[in-house]
């Protein structure tokens, strides 16, 4: 029995094992990344691009009505906006830049835009736009422009040359360029010119017609030139003066002496003088010094009480006295009363070389170029530049355009400061100026 049941346990069956699992399913397939959303990063960039498009095509819509200042400010700013972001947009993969740019298109402009759709020809077109639009860009009048234009004559385009542009779109690059200091890429591109080379280019044979052109307007021995600059300082108190000499520094590589009359006009220029060379020293190996004799020559004298005085310029104090150029006294320490006939010769040839000071600022506020830093090469058309603006600023005086509202005189004070003179002075010139010291001594005293 037990035997028996033995063998039954050992007959039992062994159980049969599980059939295996299946195995996990494969992760499901991810869709197309063409078919899917774009990421957050390219969904910025997006409107990134968009809003500097879209910046781009106000700043070109809107150019006539903007001042050039803002222009010039914004477009750098919003080319290198544009640049930045297509930098972006091509770091991504292909068809994420499709997929990005399906609905955009950010391209910054040319920087040479076609002649035919360039600013300056729309602003040709637009005679409803005001006058103090001119007065903005050029620095002078509609009329002013094409009365310049006539003058200077410059050369019709032909086929031949490599600057084959209408003397129109040089005169207004040129005068665009000196009265803003725009880069020569900015010029080309709002006057449609084929490069930044063309406009440098435009700009120096405008300088050079306005030169050769204009030179009459600085024509000392003119007959009557200087005769009539002598009432203008008689109503400064300033009796038988015919002109304020003064010095200025230009674009920081550059002096200039300029000879003026009462009424702000440039009657003689020299430009090109080293910085570190003292006025004195330039001033006998400028034409004025070797000329003036002639040019003062057979004046009547003017009869004061103390004596007579002949026909002078004043001078500043960085200068020599001498018998036909007037400087001021030495300032003498403690005398502070201003009662001295030498005080109130000082302050009186104070006010007079006013008009020189005044002069050198208008033509450094009207032409911001001539207050930028010429560096290297360009320091040698520096002084053919300065001389430009000297005659633009006489042929504008000329014309009877006023000093634009907007444009400020005077930021750069520092540019007419230089040291005094301290050499002898010429004996007849210190008789000169004792005569006049008196007779503005007497006249102060009977007012």
């Amino acid at each position: 029995m037990v035997a028996s049941g033995c063998n039954r346990k050992r007959s039992r069956r062994a159980p049969v094992p599980a059939p295996p699992s299946p195995p996990p399913l494969p992760p499901p397939e991810p869709e197309p990344e063409s078919q899917s959303k774009p990421p957050q990063l390219t969904s910025l960039l997006a409107l990134l691009a968009s809003s500097v498009t879209l910046a781009l095509r106000f700043a070109s819509d809107r150019d006539l009505l903007l001042h050039p200042s803002q222009t010039l400010a914004l477009d750098p700013l919003l080319l290198s906006a544009a640049r930045a972001v297509s930098r972006l947009l091509a770091q991504l993969p292909l068809h994420l830049q499709t997929l990005t740019l399906t609905s955009l298109s950010l391209s910054p402009p040319t920087p040479s835009p076609p002649l035919t759709s360039s600013w300056f020809l729309r602003l040709l077109s637009s005679p409803s736009l005001p006058d103090s639009a001119w007065r903005d860009a050029f620095r002078m009048s509609k009329p002013a422009f094409f009365q310049l234009l006539h003058a200077l004559a410059l050369s019709a385009p032909a086929s031949s040359s490599s600057l084959a542009l209408p003397p129109d779109h040089k005169l207004g690059a040129a005068l665009f360029r000196l009265a803003h200091a725009a880069p020569a890429r900015a010029v080309a591109r709002r006057f449609g010119l084929p490069s930044p080379a063309v406009a440098a280019r435009a700009f120096y044979e405008v300088c050079r017609a306005i030169a050769d052109r204009l030179a009459v307007l600085l024509d000392l021995a003119a007959p009557d030139r200087i005769s009539r600059a002598v009432p203008g300082f008689c109503a400064l108190s300033l009796p038988n003066c015919c002109g304020a000499l003064g010095y200025s520094r230009f674009g920081g590589a550059a002096v200039a002496q300029a000879l003026v009359d009462a009424d702000g006009r440039f009657l003689d220029v020299s430009v090109g003088w080293d910085p570190s060379t003292p006025p004195a020293e330039i001033l006998p190996r400028t034409k004025l010094y070797s000329s003036q004799s002639i040019v003062l020559a057979n004046a009547p004298h003017g009869e004061l009480i103390g004596g007579s005085v002949p026909r002078y310029f004043l001078g500043p104090a960085c200068s020599p006295l001498l018998p036909w150029l007037v400087t001021p006294y030495k300032e003498e320490t403690g005398a502070a009363d201003g009662l001295s006939k030498e005080s109130i010769f000082n302050h009186v040839h104070a006010h007079g070389m006013q008009v020189v000071r005044n002069a050198f600022g208008h033509v450094r506020a009207r032409w911001r170029l001539l207050e930028e830093c010429w560096e290297g090469e360009c320091q040698e058309a520096l002084p053919y530049v300065v001389v430009a603006g000297c005659l633009l600023h006489n042929f504008l005086i000329k014309c009877g355009e006023p000093m634009h509202e907007g444009i400020q005189v005077g930021a750069n004070c520092d540019a007419d400061v230089f040291v005094d003179f301290e050499g002898e002075n010429d004996k007849e010139g210190e008789r000169i100026r004792d005569v006049l010291a008196a007779h503005l001594s007497l006249v102060s005293r009977s007012r």
